[in-house]
Protein backbone atom coordinates (compact mmCIF):
# COMPACT_ATOMS: atom_id res chain seq x y z
CA UNK A 1 0.00 0.00 0.00
CA UNK A 2 1.24 3.47 -0.83
CA UNK A 3 0.41 6.35 1.47
CA UNK A 4 -0.59 9.56 -0.30
CA UNK A 5 2.13 12.18 -0.66
CA UNK A 6 1.80 15.59 0.99
CA UNK A 7 0.92 18.46 -1.41
CA UNK A 8 3.54 21.17 -1.83
CA UNK A 9 1.08 23.83 -0.61
CA UNK A 10 0.01 21.80 2.42
CA UNK A 11 0.25 24.52 5.08
CA UNK A 12 -1.68 27.09 3.05
CA UNK A 13 -4.14 24.39 1.99
CA UNK A 14 -4.86 23.45 5.60
CA UNK A 15 -5.22 27.10 6.62
CA UNK A 16 -7.79 27.57 3.86
CA UNK A 17 -9.67 24.45 4.95
CA UNK A 18 -9.72 25.55 8.59
CA UNK A 19 -10.87 29.03 7.63
CA UNK A 20 -14.06 27.57 6.17
CA UNK A 21 -15.21 26.35 9.60
CA UNK A 22 -16.76 23.37 7.82
CA UNK A 23 -14.95 20.44 9.44
CA UNK A 24 -17.00 18.42 11.95
CA UNK A 25 -20.18 20.34 11.19
CA UNK A 26 -23.61 18.78 10.93
CA UNK A 27 -25.01 17.09 7.84
CA UNK A 28 -26.08 19.65 5.23
CA UNK A 29 -28.80 19.05 2.66
CA UNK A 30 -26.99 21.26 0.13
CA UNK A 31 -24.16 18.73 -0.03
CA UNK A 32 -26.29 15.62 0.51
CA UNK A 33 -28.38 16.56 -2.50
CA UNK A 34 -25.29 16.54 -4.70
CA UNK A 35 -23.95 13.21 -3.44
CA UNK A 36 -27.40 11.66 -3.99
CA UNK A 37 -27.30 13.00 -7.54
CA UNK A 38 -23.83 11.53 -8.08
CA UNK A 39 -24.95 8.15 -6.74
CA UNK A 40 -28.04 8.06 -8.93
CA UNK A 41 -26.62 9.54 -12.13
CA UNK A 42 -23.44 7.47 -12.10
CA UNK A 43 -24.99 4.24 -10.83
CA UNK A 44 -22.72 3.66 -7.83
CA UNK A 45 -23.57 2.56 -4.27
CA UNK A 46 -21.36 5.17 -2.54
CA UNK A 47 -20.80 8.89 -3.11
CA UNK A 48 -18.91 11.23 -0.78
CA UNK A 49 -17.83 14.82 -0.29
CA UNK A 50 -14.50 14.16 1.39
CA UNK A 51 -12.31 16.86 2.98
CA UNK A 52 -8.66 16.15 3.78
CA UNK A 53 -7.14 17.62 6.95
CA UNK A 54 -3.81 16.81 8.62
CA UNK A 55 -4.58 13.21 9.61
CA UNK A 56 -7.89 12.15 8.13
CA UNK A 57 -10.44 12.41 5.40
CA UNK A 58 -13.70 13.66 6.87
CA UNK A 59 -16.99 13.30 5.04
CA UNK A 60 -19.14 16.41 4.82
CA UNK A 61 -21.64 14.26 2.95
CA UNK A 62 -21.71 10.48 2.85
CA UNK A 63 -24.28 8.46 0.90
CA UNK A 64 -24.08 4.67 1.05
CA UNK A 65 -21.45 4.46 3.81
CA UNK A 66 -21.83 4.52 7.59
CA UNK A 67 -18.39 5.96 8.37
CA UNK A 68 -17.86 9.69 8.98
CA UNK A 69 -14.08 9.68 8.46
CA UNK A 70 -11.05 7.47 7.84
CA UNK A 71 -7.31 7.88 8.25
CA UNK A 72 -5.65 10.05 5.61
CA UNK A 73 -2.89 7.44 5.25
CA UNK A 74 -5.29 4.92 3.73
CA UNK A 75 -7.46 7.39 1.82
CA UNK A 76 -7.90 7.33 -1.94
CA UNK A 77 -8.86 11.02 -1.79
CA UNK A 78 -5.43 11.87 -0.36
CA UNK A 79 -4.01 10.73 -3.70
CA UNK A 80 -6.72 12.49 -5.70
CA UNK A 81 -5.90 15.98 -4.36
CA UNK A 82 -2.34 15.68 -5.67
CA UNK A 83 -3.51 16.11 -9.26
CA UNK A 84 -5.77 18.41 -11.22
CA UNK A 85 -7.88 15.85 -13.05
CA UNK A 86 -10.32 13.18 -11.92
CA UNK A 87 -8.36 10.41 -10.18
CA UNK A 88 -9.66 7.02 -11.35
CA UNK A 89 -8.86 3.52 -10.07
CA UNK A 90 -10.76 1.02 -12.28
CA UNK A 91 -9.88 -2.00 -10.11
CA UNK A 92 -8.08 -1.44 -6.81
CA UNK A 93 -7.11 -5.12 -6.49
CA UNK A 94 -5.01 -4.76 -9.65
CA UNK A 95 -3.30 -1.56 -8.49
CA UNK A 96 -0.14 -1.96 -6.40
CA UNK A 97 -0.87 1.30 -4.57
CA UNK A 98 -4.18 0.01 -3.20
CA UNK A 99 -4.38 -3.79 -3.51
CA UNK A 100 -3.61 -4.33 0.20
CA UNK A 101 -5.33 -1.17 1.44
CA UNK A 102 -7.62 -1.85 4.45
CA UNK A 103 -10.50 -0.17 2.59
CA UNK A 104 -10.01 -2.65 -0.27
CA UNK A 105 -9.43 -5.92 1.56
CA UNK A 106 -11.96 -4.97 4.27
CA UNK A 107 -15.13 -2.89 4.34
CA UNK A 108 -16.29 -1.11 2.26
CA UNK A 109 -14.33 -3.38 -0.14
CA UNK A 110 -13.48 -0.69 -2.67
CA UNK A 111 -12.78 -1.93 -6.18
CA UNK A 112 -13.61 1.16 -8.25
CA UNK A 113 -12.86 4.75 -7.21
CA UNK A 114 -13.16 8.08 -9.00
CA UNK A 115 -12.48 11.36 -7.20
CA UNK A 116 -12.67 14.88 -8.62
CA UNK A 117 -10.58 17.43 -6.65
CA UNK A 118 -12.53 20.21 -4.95
CA UNK A 119 -10.92 23.65 -4.97
CA UNK A 120 -11.50 26.58 -2.66
CA UNK A 121 -11.99 30.01 -4.30
CA UNK A 122 -8.26 30.66 -3.78
CA UNK A 123 -7.33 27.50 -5.68
CA UNK A 124 -6.23 25.24 -2.83
CA UNK A 125 -7.56 21.67 -3.03
CA UNK A 126 -9.69 20.78 -0.03
CA UNK A 127 -10.80 17.25 -0.86
CA UNK A 128 -12.92 15.49 -3.47
CA UNK A 129 -16.33 14.59 -4.69
CA UNK A 130 -15.81 10.88 -5.11
CA UNK A 131 -17.79 7.82 -6.17
CA UNK A 132 -17.08 4.24 -5.11
CA UNK A 133 -18.20 0.80 -6.27
CA UNK A 134 -17.53 -2.72 -5.04
CA UNK A 135 -17.25 -3.87 -8.65
CA UNK A 136 -14.49 -2.98 -11.14
CA UNK A 137 -15.58 -0.45 -13.75
CA UNK A 138 -14.52 2.68 -15.55
CA UNK A 139 -16.05 6.02 -16.52
CA UNK A 140 -17.15 6.95 -19.99
CA UNK A 141 -16.78 10.49 -21.31
CA UNK A 142 -20.33 11.50 -20.36
CA UNK A 143 -20.00 10.03 -16.86
CA UNK A 144 -16.69 11.82 -16.39
CA UNK A 145 -18.24 15.13 -17.43
CA UNK A 146 -21.17 14.54 -15.07
CA UNK A 147 -18.80 13.95 -12.13
CA UNK A 148 -16.86 17.12 -12.96
CA UNK A 149 -20.07 19.14 -13.25
CA UNK A 150 -21.29 17.88 -9.88
CA UNK A 151 -17.89 18.68 -8.34
CA UNK A 152 -18.20 22.25 -9.64
CA UNK A 153 -21.56 22.48 -7.89
CA UNK A 154 -19.97 21.27 -4.64
CA UNK A 155 -17.27 23.93 -5.02
CA UNK A 156 -19.94 26.60 -5.36
CA UNK A 157 -21.60 25.38 -2.17
CA UNK A 158 -18.22 25.47 -0.38
CA UNK A 159 -17.70 29.02 -1.64
CA UNK A 160 -21.11 29.96 -0.25
CA UNK A 161 -20.10 28.56 3.13
CA UNK A 162 -16.86 30.56 3.00
CA UNK A 163 -18.59 33.80 2.07
CA UNK A 164 -20.96 33.36 4.98
CA UNK A 165 -18.15 33.00 7.53
CA UNK A 166 -15.33 35.11 6.07
CA UNK A 167 -14.97 38.86 5.99
CA UNK A 168 -14.88 39.78 2.31
CA UNK A 169 -12.39 42.64 2.71
CA UNK A 170 -9.79 41.11 5.01
CA UNK A 171 -10.29 37.39 4.22
CA UNK A 172 -10.31 36.44 7.90
CA UNK A 173 -13.32 35.19 9.85
CA UNK A 174 -16.27 37.51 10.25
CA UNK A 175 -18.37 37.67 13.43
CA UNK A 176 -20.51 34.70 12.40
CA UNK A 177 -17.49 32.54 11.57
CA UNK A 178 -15.71 33.48 14.76
CA UNK A 179 -18.72 32.81 16.98
CA UNK A 180 -19.28 29.39 15.42
CA UNK A 181 -15.71 28.23 15.97
CA UNK A 182 -14.94 30.04 19.23
CA UNK A 183 -18.08 28.80 21.01
CA UNK A 184 -17.10 25.23 20.19
CA UNK A 185 -13.56 25.87 21.41
CA UNK A 186 -14.78 27.55 24.60
CA UNK A 187 -16.84 24.46 25.49
CA UNK A 188 -13.79 22.27 24.90
CA UNK A 189 -11.63 24.48 27.14
CA UNK A 190 -14.26 24.42 29.88
CA UNK A 191 -14.68 20.65 29.68
CA UNK A 192 -10.93 19.92 29.63
CA UNK A 193 -10.03 22.69 32.12
CA UNK A 194 -7.82 24.38 29.52
CA UNK A 195 -6.79 28.01 29.96
CA UNK A 196 -7.78 30.51 27.28
CA UNK A 197 -7.79 34.26 26.73
CA UNK A 198 -9.60 36.71 24.48
CA UNK A 199 -8.21 39.96 23.07
CA UNK A 200 -10.69 42.60 21.94
CA UNK A 201 -9.13 45.22 19.63
CA UNK A 202 -10.35 48.51 18.21
CA UNK A 203 -8.42 50.79 15.87
CA UNK A 204 -7.62 54.27 17.18
CA UNK A 205 -8.49 57.35 15.09
CA UNK A 206 -9.75 55.19 12.23
CA UNK A 207 -12.44 57.72 11.34
CA UNK A 208 -9.77 60.36 10.89
CA UNK A 209 -7.93 58.14 8.42
CA UNK A 210 -11.13 57.68 6.41
CA UNK A 211 -11.91 61.41 6.56
CA UNK A 212 -8.41 62.62 5.68
CA UNK A 213 -7.20 59.93 3.29
CA UNK A 214 -10.40 58.37 1.91
CA UNK A 215 -12.22 55.09 2.40
CA UNK A 216 -9.93 53.20 0.03
CA UNK A 217 -7.05 53.99 2.36
CA UNK A 218 -9.25 52.97 5.29
CA UNK A 219 -9.81 49.60 3.63
CA UNK A 220 -6.03 49.27 3.22
CA UNK A 221 -5.61 49.85 6.97
CA UNK A 222 -8.12 47.10 7.80
CA UNK A 223 -6.43 44.68 5.40
CA UNK A 224 -2.94 45.41 6.78
CA UNK A 225 -4.22 44.99 10.33
CA UNK A 226 -5.74 41.59 9.48
CA UNK A 227 -2.59 40.45 7.67
CA UNK A 228 -0.46 41.38 10.67
CA UNK A 229 -2.80 39.39 12.93
CA UNK A 230 -2.34 36.33 10.71
CA UNK A 231 1.44 36.71 10.62
CA UNK A 232 1.95 37.50 14.32
CA UNK A 233 -0.38 35.27 16.28
CA UNK A 234 -0.13 31.49 16.38
CA UNK A 235 -1.72 29.04 13.94
CA UNK A 236 -3.86 27.70 16.79
CA UNK A 237 -5.33 31.15 17.57
CA UNK A 238 -8.64 32.34 16.12
CA UNK A 239 -8.94 35.90 14.88
CA UNK A 240 -11.74 37.79 13.23
CA UNK A 241 -13.02 41.15 12.13
CA UNK A 242 -16.18 41.64 14.15
CA UNK A 243 -17.28 44.60 12.05
CA UNK A 244 -16.12 48.14 11.30
CA UNK A 245 -12.71 48.58 12.93
CA UNK A 246 -13.24 45.99 15.69
CA UNK A 247 -11.17 42.80 15.77
CA UNK A 248 -10.88 39.90 18.18
CA UNK A 249 -8.38 37.12 18.89
CA UNK A 250 -9.21 33.94 20.84
CA UNK A 251 -6.12 32.24 22.28
CA UNK A 252 -6.73 28.67 23.47
CA UNK A 253 -4.28 27.14 25.94
CA UNK A 254 -3.09 30.64 26.90
CA UNK A 255 -3.18 32.56 30.14
CA UNK A 256 -3.38 36.35 30.20
CA UNK A 257 0.40 36.71 30.41
CA UNK A 258 0.86 34.84 27.12
CA UNK A 259 -1.82 36.98 25.48
CA UNK A 260 -0.08 40.14 26.65
CA UNK A 261 3.23 38.98 25.17
CA UNK A 262 1.60 38.24 21.81
CA UNK A 263 -0.22 41.58 21.77
CA UNK A 264 3.08 43.40 22.35
CA UNK A 265 4.68 41.38 19.55
CA UNK A 266 1.78 42.40 17.33
CA UNK A 267 2.09 46.06 18.36
CA UNK A 268 5.80 45.99 17.53
CA UNK A 269 5.02 44.52 14.10
CA UNK A 270 2.63 47.40 13.42
CA UNK A 271 5.22 49.95 14.60
CA UNK A 272 7.71 48.57 12.07
CA UNK A 273 5.08 48.74 9.35
CA UNK A 274 4.20 52.33 10.23
CA UNK A 275 7.84 53.35 10.06
CA UNK A 276 8.47 51.62 6.72
CA UNK A 277 5.16 52.54 5.05
CA UNK A 278 5.29 56.23 6.08
CA UNK A 279 1.79 56.86 4.70
CA UNK A 280 1.08 60.01 6.70
CA UNK A 281 -0.66 58.24 9.55
CA UNK A 282 0.04 55.40 11.99
CA UNK A 283 -2.02 52.26 12.51
CA UNK A 284 -2.58 52.06 16.27
CA UNK A 285 -5.13 50.27 18.40
CA UNK A 286 -6.58 49.87 21.86
CA UNK A 287 -7.26 46.47 23.34
CA UNK A 288 -8.70 44.59 26.28
CA UNK A 289 -7.50 41.15 27.40
CA UNK A 290 -9.84 38.82 29.27
CA UNK A 291 -8.76 35.51 30.74
CA UNK A 292 -11.42 32.83 30.40
CA UNK A 293 -13.23 32.05 33.64
CA UNK A 294 -15.65 29.10 33.21
CA UNK A 295 -17.73 30.27 36.17
CA UNK A 296 -18.13 33.79 34.83
CA UNK A 297 -17.97 33.37 31.07
CA UNK A 298 -20.68 30.99 29.95
CA UNK A 299 -20.38 32.13 26.33
CA UNK A 300 -18.12 33.95 23.90
CA UNK A 301 -20.55 36.88 24.10
CA UNK A 302 -19.75 37.27 27.80
CA UNK A 303 -16.02 37.37 27.03
CA UNK A 304 -16.56 39.86 24.21
CA UNK A 305 -18.50 42.16 26.52
CA UNK A 306 -15.73 42.11 29.13
CA UNK A 307 -13.09 42.62 26.47
CA UNK A 308 -15.00 45.53 24.95
CA UNK A 309 -15.31 47.18 28.37
CA UNK A 310 -11.58 46.87 29.07
CA UNK A 311 -10.71 48.09 25.58
CA UNK A 312 -12.93 51.15 25.97
CA UNK A 313 -11.33 52.08 29.29
CA UNK A 314 -7.89 51.90 27.71
CA UNK A 315 -9.01 53.91 24.67
CA UNK A 316 -10.64 56.56 26.87
CA UNK A 317 -7.43 56.96 28.86
CA UNK A 318 -5.62 57.92 25.63
CA UNK A 319 -7.99 60.76 24.79
CA UNK A 320 -6.60 64.30 25.26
Amino acid sequence: MKKPDIPSDEQARLETLRSLNILDTHSDERFNRLTRMAKRLLGVPIALVSLIDENRQWFKSCIGLDATETSRDISFCGHAILGNDVFIIPDALNDDRFSDNPLVIGDPKIRFYAGCPLRAPNGHKLGTLCIIDQQPRNLGVEDLEALEDLASMVEREIAAVQLATLDELTNISNRRGFMMLAEHNLLLCARQNIAASLVFMDLDKFKQINDNFGHTEGDRVLTVFADKLKNTFRHSDLFARLGGDEFVVWLPDSQKKTAEMLVEKFRHSLMLYNHEANRGYDIVFSHGIVEFDPEKHRSIDALLQDGDTLMYKRKKSKLP
